[in-house]
């Protein structure tokens, strides 16, 4: 009986072996699989050296997984995840990209300089317009700016005489210029970026008017944003409601109201709409000053671009009141405000 019995069981073993079941199958793939996944994921802790060496490995052994599973189940497949095979590279890439941009940032505005001024002298070819930009960000002192507008120069007759093209940079451009003067304190090469006319190829720009004026204000450097204005009309520059809100400061803390006077007229003839700030330092300044007749002026002028009052300017029509002995209306006026 007992050997009756083992041979049926033989018999049974025969069969599976020789019509294995899917399932069976299957969780022997997924054991296989799981163990190549642990396989990938240890990878990344092993040094970089031996890394390739345990590719190298399991690339053979998922070759021959592959190999006996397409011979016992042809129906099935083991994807391996191409990413796993090719981290090795992107390290190498990674660190590579580190490189160059370290290079590039430890290179000096002389440096970038002379390898424009190779292209043009020696080369004859416009250099790389990335390298304009690089010089132009590095600048931070006046001998930088020195040899940024003479490769500014150099590039536009190159540009004139050898390429035929007679177009001016960008105003992108030269606003950045013109920051990039006032960072280095080079204030007279940042006035250059508002001639019409100019050998650097520079185009005149609002913006690079702004960037001065503010270094004006910054400083309460009234000459300069007095020449900054003539400036701007010399060269056609329109003025702007930005342009009045720093003049006006300027003008404010320097206590030049006599100035003040004279550049907003200018404002409101050239049609400026302007700001409810730029109004409420101009009424406030006058109420400070006691000018009671220009305060009513720019109260007129104040409504008629806006409708309501700001606290500035509806305490300094107060002032206004009171200056001409009319407390009453100095009340209801503040009366109005808080409503």
């Amino acid at each position: 009986m007992q050997a009756i019995g083992v041979l049926s069981k033989s018999r049974r073993v025969a069969r599976v072996l020789k019509n294995p079941s899917p399932s069976l199958f299957n969780s022997a793939e997924r054991l296989n699989t799981s163990q190549q996944v642990l396989a990938i994921e240890n990878a990344d802790s092993l040094p970089l050296r031996r890394r390739f060496h345990s590719a190298a490995l399991l690339s053979a052994n998922i070759h021959r997984s592959c190999s006996q599973i397409g011979l016992n189940h042809k129906r099935e497949f083991i994807q391996i995840p191409s990413s796993s095979m090719v981290m090795p590279t992107r390290l190498f890439s990674s660190e590579a990209q580190e490189i160059v941009n370290d290079t590039a940032d430890a290179e000096t505005v002389k440096t970038v300089y002379d390898k424009m001024l190779n292209f043009i002298v020696e080369k004859r070819t416009a250099p790389p317009n990335a390298w304009l930009w690089s010089i132009i960000a590095k600048c931070s002192t006046h001998e930088d700016i020195k040899l940024l507008f003479d490769i500014l120069q150099k590039h536009r007759a190159f540009k004139l005489s050898n390429l035929r093209i007679p177009d001016d940079f960008n105003s992108a451009l030269c606003r950045e210029v013109t920051k990039a003067c006032v960072r280095a304190g080079a204030i007279d090469f940042g006035m250059k970026t508002l001639w019409k006319h100019n050998l650097f190829g520079l185009t005149p720009d609002i913006g690079s008017a702004h960037h001065l004026l503010s270094y004006a204000k910054q400083h309460n450097d009234v000459k300069l944003m007095v020449k900054v204005l003539k400036l701007m009309k010399k060269n056609d520059l329109p003025l702007q409601p930005g342009t009045a809100d720093i003049v006006f400061s300027i003008c404010y803390s320097t206590d030049r109201w006599d100035l003040m006077t004279k550049q907003a007229k200018r404002f409101v003839k050239s049609g400026v709409s302007l700001r409810q700030t730029s109004f409420d330092l101009w009424m406030e300044f006058a109420a400070r000053k006691a000018d009671v007749e220009s305060l009513w002026k720019i109260e007129k002028w104040r409504s008629e671009a806006m409708k309501k009052h700001s606290l500035s300017t509806g305490f300094s029509c107060a002032k206004g009141f009171l200056l001409e002995h009319k407390p009453e209306s100095a009340a209801a006026t503040i009366q109005v405000l808080y409503q």
